[in-house]
């Protein structure tokens, strides 16, 4: 692909950001681009060195806080008219419901998977409590002695050591999880701010 072929594709598909945004891209990927051809690469390796345009797109959108498209998106280009006017006042008890609606859906969701993590978590902690209860209720029983019971306490006290571990791996898994997770989901509440132009 030419350098050109490039920045129209990734212009078109950057098209609903602000437009200083789009400027700022063109402009650092096309000098990227003549970077590489003057070490040496052809205009066609050199485009393929900086990436896909969806990549880039998904970089971008990653990086730019959604308030700024937000605004960009909402910022009308001309005036509405007064019947356009007259019925977004007079629908917005519909369709304002409905919105709100739609967000406190995704936002207990969003707070739903959070709260497994973090129960996950607590999880966690109260089994390496009791793996250290248990030591120490060894000890205890032991000087005390009634060994039978200390050896009790030692058993139960590894048991919960061993499920410790296991649960801090599949927890920082899970962790990693929500994180890649909530991450796809701002890049896709993003992009639905994005207006696509027609080719």
């Amino acid at each position: 692909m030419r350098k050109q072929e490039f920045l129209a594709q990734l212009r078109k598909a950057l098209s609903g950001l602000p437009q200083d945004e789009i400027e700022e891209r063109l402009t650092f990927y096309g000098e990227m681009i003549d970077d590489r051809m003057e070490e040496g690469l052809s205009e066609e390796d050199a485009v393929s060195a900086v990436g896909s345009v969806d990549e880039i797109v998904e970089q971008v959108l990653a990086e730019i806080p959604l308030v700024k498209i937000a605004k960009a998106r909402i910022r009308p280009k001309k005036r509405k008219s007064a019947g356009t006017t007259v019925l977004l006042v007079v629908g917005s008890p519909i369709w304002g419901s409905l919105a709100i609606a739609a967000a406190a859906v995704i936002f207990s969701l969003y707070v739903s998977l959070w709260a497994v993590i973090v129960s996950l978590w607590a999880v966690f902690v109260s089994l390496a409590a009791c793996a250290l209860a248990g030591v120490l209720a060894c000890v205890i029983f032991a000087a005390g002695g009634n060994g039978a019971a200390g050896l009790a306490m030692l058993a139960a006290g590894l048991i919960c050591a061993g499920l410790a571990i296991f649960m801090f791996y599949g927890c920082r898994a899970a962790t990693k999880g929500a994180l890649v997770l909530t991450k796809k989901m701002a890049i896709w509440i993003k992009s639905l701010f994005i207006r696509k132009e027609e080719a």
